[in-house]
């Protein structure tokens, strides 16, 4: 295992409502210096039918605009961490996030975690310090294989 610091910065602004936090980026992501990189990683599907945009926007940019357009921030609850591969069950020594600049700066109303080892982070390293409802949502891994897209959009409404 290999001791690793995420490897990019949050998103979002100063009008940024909700906050999706995954856990820690894939090894694809971490390739490709964004969130969600992997092809068959849903997440960006899901956005698009979130948010009414298609087809999903081309590049880093494109993606940061659309989230940051629908008032969205996303980050990661791990600021580094031991890893093998892309595996969150073999996640450990970890280092969290520190949320409050993000926190300080946006209206944020609510956060979603995007599967089930994100929450269990999000609330064993940073729920104690934040008074905001979170919500755990189905993970858009392809690792999941048990949720259909269709299934993840259909958890993943709430947002709205």
């Amino acid at each position: 295992m290999v001791h690793l610091e995420h490897p990019f910065e949050p998103i979002f602004n100063e009008k940024s409502e909700i906050l999706i936090l995954g856990s820690f980026p894939s090894v694809v992501s971490r390739k490709q210096n964004f969130y969600y990189a992997h092809p068959q990683n849903r997440f960006w599907k899901i956005i698009i039918h979130l948010t009414k945009t298609d087809p999903i926007p081309n590049g880093i940019e494109g993606k940061k605009s659309m989230l940051l357009a629908h008032k969205i921030a996303l980050w990661d609850v791990i600021q580094s961490c031991n890893i093998e591969g892309s595996k969150d069950n073999y996640i450990s020594n970890v280092i969290p996030v520190n949320l409050f600049p993000l926190l300080e700066n946006a209206p944020l109303r609510h956060i979603f975690t995007n599967g089930h080892r994100a929450y269990q982070l999000y609330n064993q390293y940073l729920s104690p310090n934040i008074r905001l409802p979170v919500s755990r949502l189905p993970s858009t891994s392809p690792a999941n294989a048990t949720y259909s897209l269709e299934k993840l959009i259909y958890c993943w409404d709430i947002i709205k």
